[in-house]
């Protein structure tokens, strides 16, 4: 066995399921898994949301590699893929070109159209208003501030433009939206439209990891994504906190 393309391709599938959303738990465990498949016994890896490092002890010599994760997403289906791959491989072994080669499809496999993204984080947002307790009327404009939200940050993201303003910039566009259409008659419930529309924002999967990260015993994980989810809902509320802050001293609120 080839140890030093193994450690490459398990750091790969590592560093896929980290960049899509995944624990680092689960980081782990595949690896290992991956490495214990091909025959490796003495395996250690130390992962956090920003990094890998794997290492593999044979009778001749010590292997490692590092790996940065310089962007995150959230593609849960790369994730269910990869660790599906990984349990295939220890039940029906495969030669490790071909398992390199099957991360790579899972790897390339395109995301959702643009365009069904964009209806359903409309839909998703208009959903969330309602589910607060507001209105039909209430609900058009959310529909349309989940669109701006979804598209702008998109394009901000392709800019590579810092999440925190990314947070700021969503949570302005869905408070000014928000009181532009209650103030022309569109929707009546200012906040309900605010909060149904910032749920876009809000950190849900960051928050989750944090707390399974926690339990699972990679505290500094669990504390980094607690962060990173506490940064991003102060983002979000420093964006809605500038409009409100307008409309209160100039708009008569």
């Amino acid at each position: 066995m080839n140890t030093n393309e193994l450690i490459k391709v398990a750091a790969e599938a590592g560093k896929i399921i980290l960049e899509n959303g995944g624990e680092t738990y689960r980081v782990e465990e595949t690896i290992s898994r991956i490495c214990k498949a091909y025959g490796e016994k003495s395996i250690e890896s130390f992962v956090t949301p920003t990094g890998i490092v794997l290492s593999i002890s044979t009778a001749t010599k010590n292997l490692s590699i590092v790996k940065r994760i310089k962007s995150r997403t959230v593609d849960l289906e790369k994730i269910n893929r990869v660790n599906d791959l990984s349990r295939k491989v220890c039940a029906n072994w495969i030669p490790l070109d071909q398992l390199r080669e099957e991360l790579r499809k899972i790897n390339d496999t395109p995301r959702y159209k643009e365009s069904t993204s964009l209806l359903f984080a409309s839909l998703a947002a208009s959903s969330f208003t309602l589910l607060f307790g507001g209105n039909i009327m209430d609900a058009i404009p959310s529909f349309f501030i989940g669109f701006l939200i979804y598209k702008v940050s998109s394009i901000l993201n392709r800019l590579n433009v810092n999440p925190f303003f990314v947070n700021i910039i969503g949570g302005t566009i869905s408070a000014a939206v928000a009181a532009i259409s209650t103030f022309i008659g569109i929707g009546s419930n200012m906040d309900k439209i605010i909060i149904g529309s910032i749920m876009l924002l809000v950190p849900g999967l960051a928050i989750t990891n944090a707390i399974r990260d926690t339990i699972a015993g990679d505290l500094v994980s669990g504390i980094t994504r607690a962060v990173e989810a506490f940064l991003v809902a102060v983002g979000i509320a420093v964006g809605t906190g500038i409009v409100l802050k307008f409309l209160y001293k100039f708009g008569g609120i």
